[in-house]
C-alpha cells in the first residue's frame, strides 16, 4: 500500500530541516540530537502510578534501570524487562520514556527499562550483557520492587529487539522461563542485501546508517554474523519464549524480523506477528504526528497483558 500520508509528511519535514544524517555525526552529537527528537515526537505521556530509579551492578559496573509502576497498583505485578533502539548507540532512558509509560499504562505490567551501555564507547557484547544482567536481576531480586515472581517478558524496539531475541535465546539455555518476547521493528541480521533494504533506503534506516551503526557495535571490521549479534544466525532458536514479531512495510529491517518469525515458528516455538502496511520503521515512538502509532502501542500492550496477565 501506498506510503501513510502522515509518515510522508514526516519525512518530508526532516528533509526540508536538512538535517545532517547520523552517518556525518560523532556518536556523542547523534545523541544529542535524536535523543532530543525521540521526546518531541512521541507527544505527551501516559500516566503511571510512580517511577523508581535503582542502579544495579552491571558488568561494567553502574547499570541504571527505571521501573514504571501502574496507577493503583503496589505489589505481585507481572513486569516487562524493555531494551531501547537507537543502533546500539542511541538511546537512553528519556528517549524511550513515552514508550515504556505507555506499555505499563495499557498492559498494567511493571516496566523495567534498561541503560545499556552503548557503541562504540562500550562495543558488543557490552549491551547485550547488561541487558542479560538486568533481566536476571529482575527474575531474582525483582519482587523486592513489587514484581511478581515467576511472571517476566522481555521486550525491545529496533536494536532493542535484537537485544531482547538474544535474551530470550540465553534465557532458554539458563533454564529462566520468560513469558513472552515482544520484538518490535527489530534488528535480527547483519544482512544489508535483503530486498526491503533496496526498497526502503530513501525511508529508512538507510543502508549507510545501518552500516554506521552496525561498525560502531562491532567494529568496523567485527563479525556480524555472530548469533550474539544477529540472533537470526543462531544455530537452534527451539524453546525460546513465545514471540510477537512487529513489522513496518517501508521499513529497511521488514525482511529480517519477518524472517526471524519466521524461523521462530518452524521451529516450533509460538508465534505471532503483525507487518503494519503504509509505516516506516519506529513509527510507534511518533504518536504527535502518526495517528497509527497508538494502535501499535495498545497491540504490544494488549501482547504483554496476555502473556502475563491472568484473565487479560
Amino acid at each position: 500500500m501506498p506510503l501513510d500520508p502522515q509518515a510522508r509528511a514526516h519525512l518530508d519535514s526532516l528533509s526540508a530541516a536538512g538535517s545532517f544524517p547520523v552517518t556525518e555525526l560523532a556518536p556523542d552529537a547523534a545523541r544529542r540530537r535524536l535523543n532530543a527528537s525521540y521526546a518531541e515526537l512521541f507527544g505527551p505521556v501516559d500516566p503511571v502510578g510512580a517511577t523508581t530509579d535503582v542502579v544495579l551492578p552491571g558488568p561494567g559496573g553502574r547499570l541504571p534501570v527505571r521501573f514504571y509502576r501502574p496507577e493503583g497498583v503496589v505489589d505481585d505485578v507481572p513486569t516487562v524487562v524493555y531494551f531501547h533502539g537507537g543502533g546500539w548507540v542511541i538511546g537512553d532512558l528519556e528517549s524511550h520514556d513515552g514508550v515504556c509509560r505507555a506499555l505499563c499504562a495499557r498492559s498494567g505490567c511493571l516496566v523495567a527499562a534498561v541503560d545499556y551501555r552503548l557503541a562504540p564507547e562500550h562495543p558488543f557484547p557490552a549491551g547485550l550483557e547488561d541487558a542479560w544482567v538486568a533481566t536476571v536481576w529482575v527474575a531474582e531480586h525483582g519482587p523486592s520492587l513489587g514484581a511478581r515472581p515467576g511472571a517476566v517478558a522481555v521486550a525491545g524496539d529496533s536494536a532493542g529487539g535484537a537485544l531482547a531475541a538474544v535474551v530470550a535465546r540465553r534465557a532458554r539455555d539458563h533454564g529462566l522461563e520468560l513469558a513472552c518476547q515482544l520484538l518490535v521493528f527489530p534488528v535480527t541480521d547483519g544482512d544489508f542485501e535483503r530486498p526491503s533494504y533496496a526498497e526502503n533506503d530513501a525511508v529508512g534506516p538507510s543502508i549507510a546508517s545501518m552500516r554506521w551503526f552496525w561498525a560502531c557495535y562491532v567494529g568496523p571490521d567485527g563479525d556480524r554474523t555472530h548469533p550474539d549479534a544477529s540472533p537470526l544466525r543462531a544455530k537452534d532458536v527451539a524453546g525460546i519464549a513465545p514471540a510477537h514479531v512487529i513489522t513496518a512495510e517501508y521499513d529497511t529491517l521488514r525482511d529480517e524480523g519477518e524472517a526471524y518469525a519466521d524461523r521462530l515458528a518452524a521451529a516450533g516455538v509460538p508465534v505471532t506477528r503483525t507487518r503494519y502496511g503504509g509505516l516506516l520503521h519506529g513509527f510507534f515512538r511518533m504518536r504527535a504526528v502518526i495517528d497509527r502509532a497508538d494502535d501499535c502501542l495498545d497491540e504490544c500492550a494488549e501482547v504483554l497483558a496476555g502473556a502475563l496477565v491472568p484473565g487479560a
